[in-house]
Parts: structure tokens; C-alpha cells; sequence
């Protein structure tokens, strides 16, 4: 509630009409009491049930929300046609209405009750309202009982300036505990944050959404039906966490376990300053709630709250208050500038402190200054009405000018015409009758509608008052629905904030879960994400702030699932499975689960699954042992002739050896000292260039899946192969080191396929034992190469060339070409019988070429 509100109350209360300098004396003070206390002592509902208990009765309290709260709770015990309620926003007086919940300053003094009590009554020491309180302390009585609720600390004033009041003090009814400071996202479930400005509320709010789901959000300048809304939220536990002003310290009842300070001073309408220890204590009661105890502490970057206010607000021991704001009640309508002076009357009593100017009279100097103003405010009549007009409550905030500028508009159309044009209030209106807009736009537009509803409440200043104030309550409500709606989509998500609340018991019931057929999964009905594989990918339409949370929830809900998982993936078949060639890893229902890794031999990788932080070690275990068994299967079949001579070289022990290089070689080794027997040739095993080789394994399947095991024992990337069908291919576009491995052997400017090379020797070694031979030009396009390498090759595989003698100049004739040197064999180190022997034997090598390709090429 605002200063300027604190004017809004129309009527001076009887008791206040007599002297301004002394409280009233007369017989009802013999029943004036006091019930003084901390927070969480019951009093509110100790004055309400005193009240009902009486024929008739009104009670005073700080904030509109608060009227409004006890009103609805004074409806639920008498009924709607016996309560009223009455602020200067809001009036419903029931024509049988017998009890009233008020704000203070708009307590109505023409209604004798027998029962009449205020709030908060330590508000008489606040520098901007405490002038109406100390008004009403002084002043309001009711005919049987008058009883004033509030802190302690009041006790020593009152019984000075009242002397015939009886104090009753109460203790709180739980216990309130200092707990130090608590990281944002570490505070308990059931917390409230106060912050002490708009930005760093929203801010903290933007921070509790994204780590903890979500939070209401309270704000004094709220409408009642706003507030509701999102105290609402909270006390349904939809959401677990409430960010507030320091609205929430004048008895808001929530359940709140811990409140925690976000800063520990605040602006108080001329300054910044430290909070005191009572109003520490005020905001700090809210946590703890009948007999359950409570907790505060700060958080963010609040500093430390000093141990002797911890220690004041833990034993409830304050300094008491020492003097009332006070502002003089007799004023002087002859005419505006009399009015004013009559406002700066000093206190007639010890203990009473004159208030700084408010927004009224601010209001009322600035207008005395408009010529037209000073022409209509003549006479007591028109000064009583111009200052009806300057307690128009400032909700705007937007700066004196403007507001005085409307005051003027309202004061000047009602001496000229005696009542607000119908025209103009809705034109006023129809700037305000909208939902669009974001949280600040609408709080801006609601402060204006309070505005006009304080004004439809004015019943001698607009022409059928119910119908405009039943206008702008629409307008009102509207624009509250739609405040509530974007607090609500900008700082709860409800998601979140459920699976929050379930995750914070990790001993309860299994989260609902499920994995739809396509792989969708659902938490609580509520979709997260897609599950591939053992990896949750997280729906990537869900805010990034909400990631965190979600997957933590889909973590956990499956522990379930997980289990059902294994078990497909385990008992899958063999084709189920896709080993990347290019990469090796291994995708099982299109999603990456493992990745090959060197192992104890070439044969034989390593899996190492990948993706599978849901699995446990036993788990994982089993997945890797079918991920190994599934690739041993499959390289026994891409690799099958090379296990076909594993397989029949048991029976040769010359051939084991030989045959057990070549499978340490993934199928080619390079020859070694021993000479193969005849078994490794009808088994298929080939020699060329001092390299043992498969030429079956020089197929595109099984050359592709030696590349990989090749590549993955080296722990590099698999190198590119030549294209199928290709029998020599640029050296420089194929530099890897592996291809020579994998039998595309380096001859100079060429790699040459292994088998190619083979019958390349065989056919030259024959045709060149005799004689010299010419070089077919053929070669070249059998190779697949240029002519002009066909030299370079030659050389790299170890034959003598003759360069090509030019013809001398003048003749003509076919071009030299060039000449292959005899093969010679080499002279035999002992004799030459044993030289024969070597050479016609079956184990010698040309002889096994000349084996394999009788007639040379074609």
C-alpha cells in the first residue's frame, strides 16, 4: 500500500473530529486492549474471532490483499450478506452488513460498531503511513472493545500516550532458527526468497525456474485476484518455492518453512537503507506456522545478517519504538493555502514526530501553483473537495508532475460539470482494457486501472457509480487474469517443478515411465526426450534451463527400463548390429553403442561401449561381451578364407607357422626365412614381393574389414582404398602407410595391386631367362598406367632396363623401345648341383610363379 493511499479514507472518524491534540477520552477506553507479539502468535485470528463475536464490528488492515483475505475468511463463517469489505480500490456493503475487514486508511467513520480493531500497529512509526495509524491509534474506538494488534515493541508508547489500555503479549508459537546462508539452488522445498526491488526479483525467479521448476511470485502492488492466483500455485504445491517483497511480512499465513533474504536493505521512498532487526523479524516470521518451527538465513549475494539482529530475532528482543509518525487531523478549509499550512501543525504530544510531506499534500502544493486551480478552489467547499482530489493514490510511480497533472484534469471536470464525463472515463479506461504485453507492461497497467477504481469508488464523483466500478473491476480482472497467466509461463514450469518434487524422495515409488515404439519417452505423462540406443537424447524443442532437470528425471525413471533394454540388445541377432567401416563403431537400432579398440591381436579388438551412462557395470558387461561375440562372427566371415587356411594348416606343421604370421597380419606377412610348403599354396596362399598374401582377401568385402582391424590395432582412422576393380593407383593420392599391408605394394610413381605384381614378375621372369627382351607396349594399359611410368614400376620390382637408343638423325623407322635385361639367376653360393636343385624346385619362388601363370599374360 502505497503513501498516497494513505490518504484515501474520505470520513474522519468520530473520535477524531474533537481535538487534534490530546487522543480521545470517554468511556470506551476501559475496554481498550492490545495483543502484542512476534509473528506466528495467532493474533489476527484472535481479533477476528473477537470481532464475530461481537453485534457489530471493523477491522483495520495494512494491505488491500490482507482486507480482502480476512474478508473472504469473515464470509465463510457469517455469510456473505452480513460482511463487507471496504478499501479505497473496493467497496461491497451489503445493505445487512454488520462486519467490515478494511484497509486502515479507509476505515469508515460514520458507522457506529461495537468492536473495532487495527493491524500492524507498529505501522505507526513508518515514515510514510505511519501519520493514518497513529490517527487511528488516537482516535478510532469502538463502543465495546477496541483492540490493537502488533509488535512488542509498541508497548512502552502505548502505555504512555493511552494509559488506560490493558497489554496483552503472546509468544510465538513455534520456534525461529538463524541458518546461515543457503546457495539458490540448495534451499529447502517450502522456501520463500525476499528481494527488495522488481529486477532482482525477476532475476532469482528466472534462476529458481531453471533449477527448481518453477516459483510463485508475490509483489505488493498486485491485485488481490493476482496474488491469489499465484499463492495459489504455491500453496497447492505446484510449485515448491515462493520469490516475494517485502509484502509478505505483513501477515500473509502460507506455509513456509524457510525464508531466505536475498538482500538486507531496501528504498523506502527517499533512500536506501539497512533493513532493521524488527522488520528482519517481520519478513523472517513467515517461515514456521502453527506449532511448526521455522528457519531464515540469506542467499545469492546477500552478506551475512550480523549475529546481534540473529540474536534479536531468534529470543524476539527488539529496541522499542521511541516515537509515532504523526500528521495533524484538524485541518483548515478556507482555502487551499491555509489547508497546506495547516498539514505542518507540529505534534502536540512527547513521542509524536511530525511525518514528512506525503503525496498529497506534495499533490496540493503543486496544484496551488495551476492559475486555473486557484480560480475554482474558493471557499471552504471547493478546498474540501480539491484536497478529496489530491489523495488520489499515486500507484503509477511515474513521477508528481504527471500525477498532479491528473488531479488537476479530475478536480477541474468535476467543478465544471459536478461529475466525471461518462465519455472521458472510458476513454481513459480503453487504454487500460488490454491483456497483451509482458509482466512489467501489464503491472504498469494495472497500477493505472487501481487508479480508476479508486475513482469509480468516489460516488458523488461519477454518474451511476456501480456500473463503473463494476467496469473497472472487468478491467481489472482482465488484466490480472493476464499477469497471472505470464508470471505463470515465465517462472513456473509445471514439468519440471512435478518431477522435481517426486526426484527429492529417491526412496519413493519408481517414476511412470515409458518407451514408446519409437522411441519416445515419457515421464509422468510428461514427454522428455528420445531414447537411442542406451543415450537419452533430450528433446531439443525443451528450454536449455529445463535439460538438467529432465534428464535427471528420465534418469531415474529408467532404472526400469534400462533392464528390458539389455536384454533386446543382448538377444538380438547378429544382423542386428552395424559396425561402421569408416569409423569403427557399432550402431544397434540405428544409434551409436560402442566403438572398436585395440585388442590383444588384429583379430581380436577391444569393444568399448559408448553412450551408456544409464547402464550399470553388469550391464555393460553383457552388452560388450555380444557386441565382441557379434563382430567375431562377423570377421570370420568376411575373413573366411583366411580361417579355411588357419583351419587346414593344422595337419602341416610346416604350414602353421607361415599361417599363423598371416593371420597376426590380418592375411599378409612378409615371407621370412622358411620356404612355404606345398599345402599353403592349395590353400590358397600366395607369395610376391617377400610378402605372404590371400589374393582372396584382396576383394573389396574382405579388404575393407582388414582395413578396419588394421586401422583400429594402430588405434588411427581406416585408410581409403582404392576403388573395386582397380589394379594400380597413384602413390601420392594413397600415402597411407597401411595399404602396403593390405597388398597395394609402393612401385615408384604407383601402388600395385599384390597379385598383379605377382603375375607382372612371373611373365618377365620368364620371358627374360633366355634372352633380352623388348617391353610390350601393352603393359602400360594392363597396369593401368601411362607408358611412361612403365620404367619407373619395372625398377621398383627389381628388373634391369636398357634405355631405348635414339635413331641417328636422318633415318627413319619404328621407334626404339626398351629393353628388359636378361634374367639371370643368382650363382649358387656351394655347388652347382645344389644350385639345380634349388632352382628346379618346387619351393622356389619363380618356380611358384611359373605355377601359378603357365602362360604368362594373355
Amino acid at each position: 500500500m502505497t503513501g498516497s493511499h494513505a490518504r484515501a479514507n474520505p470520513f474522519r472518524l468520530q473520535a477524531g473530529t474533537g481535538s487534534a491534540h490530546a487522543p480521545a477520552s470517554r468511556d470506551a477506553d476501559d475496554h481498550l486492549h492490545a495483543v502484542l507479539g512476534p509473528t506466528n502468535t495467532g493474533k489476527t485470528h484472535y481479533a477476528i474471532e473477537r470481532m464475530l463475536a461481537h453485534p457489530s464490528g471493523i477491522i483495520g488492515f495494512p494491505l488491500r490483499l490482507l482486507a480482502r483475505e480476512n474478508y473472504e475468511r469473515m464470509v465463510a463463517q457469517k455469510g456473505a450478506a452480513r460482511v463487507g469489505l471496504i478499501t479505497g480500490e473496493e467497496k461491497i456493503v451489503p445493505p445487512d452488513a454488520r462486519w467490515f475487514s478494511c484497509t486502515v486508511e479507509a476505515m469508515p467513520a460514520d458507522r457506529d460498531v461495537a468492536f473495532l480493531a487495527v493491524d500492524e500497529i507498529q505501522l505507526c512509526a513508518d515514515p510514510e503511513r505511519g501519520h493514518i495509524f497513529t490517527s487511528r491509534l488516537l482516535h478510532a474506538r469502538g463502543r465495546e472493545e477496541t483492540l490493537f494488534l502488533g509488535a512488542e515493541t509498541m508497548a512502552p508508547l502505548l502505555r504512555r500516550l493511552l494509559p488506560g489500555i490493558t497489554i496483552d503479549t503472546r509468544p510465538r508459537l513455534s520456534a525461529l532458527t538463524a541458518t546461515g546462508a543457503i546457495r539458490l539452488e540448495k534451499l529447502p522445498p517450502r522456501s520463500a526468497i525476499v528481494a527488495f526491488s522488481a529486477a532482482e526479483l525477476y532475476a532469482i525467479a528466472e534462476l529458481i525456474r531453471t533449477r527448481r521448476g518453477g516459483c510463485a511470485v508475490v509483489m505488493g502492488q498486485m491485485s488481490p485476484r493476482t496474488r491469489n492466483a499465484q499463492v495459489a500455485l504455491y500453496q497447492d504445491r505446484e510449485v515448491d518455492y515462493l520469490v516475494a517483497t517485502d509484502a509478505i511480512g505483513m501477515g500473509l499465513n502460507m506455509d513456509i518453512a524457510h525464508v531466505a533474504f536475498a538482500g538486507l536493505s531496501k528504498f523506502d521512498g527517499m533512500r536506501r537503507r539497512s533493513l532493521t532487526a524488527a522488520e528482519i523479524a517481520q519478513i523472517a516470521g513467515r517461515a514456521g506456522r502453527g506449532a511448526r518451527d521455522g528457519t531464515f538465513g540469506t542467499t545469492g549475494r546477500c552478506p551475512p545478517i550480523p549475529e546481534q539482529i540473529i540474536e534479536a530475532v531468534e529470543t524476539h528482543q527488539f529496541d522499542p519504538v521511541e516515537r509515532l509518525i504523526w500528521r495533524n487531523d484538524a485541518l483548515d478549509f478556507t482555502s487551499p493555502r491555509a489547508l497546506l499550512a495547516s498539514l505542518s501543525v507540529p505534534p502536540p504530544l512527547r513521542g509524536l514526530q511530525a511525518s514528512d510531506p506525503a503525496s498529497d499534500a506534495l499533490t496540493l502544493g503543486a496544484l496551488i501553483d495551476e492559475p486555473q486551480v486557484r480560480m475554482f478552489a474558493i471557499g471552504r467547499a471547493r478546498t474540501r473537495q480539491l484536497w478529496d482530489v489530491c489523495q488520489i493514490p499515486d500507484f503509477r510511480k511515474i513521477g508528481e508532475r504527471s500525477h498532479a497533472q491528473l488531479c488537476a484534469r479530475v478536480f477541474t471536470l468535476l467543478v465544471e460539470q459536478r461529475r466525471l464525463p461518462a465519455q472521458w472515463l472510458e476513454e481513459q479506461l480503453r487504454h487500460l482494457d488490454r491483456a497483451d504485453g509482458d509482466v512489467d507492461t501489464l503491472m504498469q497497467r494495472l497500477a493505472g486501472i487501481r487508479i480508476w477504481s479508486y475513482i469509480a469508488n468516489r460516488e458523488n464523483w461519477v454518474s451511476n457509480a456501480p456500473l463503473w466500478q463494476e467496469r473497472t473491476r472487468a478491467v481489472e480482472d482482465k488484466v490480472s487474469d493476464a499477469l497471472h497467466e505470464r508470471l505463470t509461463a515465465r517462472f513456473v514450469d509445471r514439468r519440471s517443478a512435478h518431477l522435481i518434487r517426486l526426484l527429492e524422495n529417491e526412496d519413493s515409488t519408481p517414476l511412470l515411465s515409458a518407451v514408446q515404439h519409437n522411441g519416445e519417452v515419457i515421464v509422468e505423462g510428461h514427454p522428455v526426450g528420445r531414447m537411442q540406443g542406451f543415450t537419452l537424447h533430450m528433446d531439443t524443442t525443451l528450454p536449455q534451463s529445463d535439460r538438467v532437470t529432465l534428464a535427471r528425471a528420465a534418469r531415474r525413471a529408467m532404472r526400469t527400463e534400462i533392464p528390458f533394454r539389455v536384454a533386446a540388445c543382448c538377444d538380438a541377432p547378429d544382423t542386428a548390429f552395424r559396425f561402421d567401416y569408416g569409423t569403427g563403431e557399432v550402431y544397434w537400432q540405428e544409434a551409436m553403442i560402442a566403438r572398436l579398440r585395440p585388442g590383444r591381436d588384429i583379430l581380436r579388438p577391444a569393444i568399448e561401449t559408448r553412450g551408456d551412462e544409464l547402464l550399470d557395470t553388469k550391464q555393460r558387461e553383457r552388452v560388450r561381451a555380444r557386441l565382441t561375440s557379434a563382430f567375431r562372427h562377423l570377421v570370420e566371415r568376411e575373413l573366411a578364407p583366411l580361417f579355411r587356411a588357419e583351419a587346414g594348416a593344422a595337419v602341416d606343421r610346416a604350414a602353421r607357422g607361415p599361417v599363423h604370421q598371416l593371420m597376426e597380419g590380418a592375411g599378409q606377412t612378409p615371407q621370412g626365412a622358411t620356404s612355404p610348403s606345398r599345402l599353403l599354396a592349395r590353400l590358397g596362399v600366395r607369395i610376391a614381393l617377400g610378402q605372404l598374401f590371400l589374393p582372396a582377401l584382396l576383394k573389396p568385402r574382405p579388404a575393407r574389414m582388414r582395413a578396419l582391424l588394421l586401422a583400429v590395432a594402430e588405434d588411427i582412422r581406416p585408410p581409403d582404398l582404392p576403388p573395386p576393380g582397380a589394379v594400380s593407383v597413384p602413390a601420392e593420392q594413397y600415402p597411407s602407410s597401411l595399404l602396403s599391408r593390405l597388398g597395394w605394394m609402393p612401385c615408384g610413381p604407383v601402388r600395385l595391386r599384390i597379385d598383379m605384381a605377382e603375375r607382372l614378375c612371373a611373365e618377365l621372369t620368364a620371358r627374360g631367362m633366355q634372352s633380352d627382351t623388348a617391353l610390350r607396349a601393352d603393359f602400360a594399359p594392363w597396369l593401368g598406367v601411362p607408358r611412361k611410368e612403365l620404367p619407373a614400376i619395372l625398377k621398383a620390382l627389381g628388373f634391369r632396363l636398357t634405355s631405348p637408343t635414339p635413331l641417328p638423325a636422318g633415318v627413319y623407322g619404328p621407334s626404339p623401345v626398351w629393353m628388359l635385361a636378361r634374367v639371370r639367376p643368382a650363382k649358387p653360393r656351394h655347388n652347382r648341383g645344389a644350385s639345380r636343385r634349388a632352382r628346379h624346385s618346387p619351393d622356389n619362388a619363380f618356380a611358384a610363379l611359373a605355377t601359378l601363370f603357365p602362360g604368362g599374360p594373355a
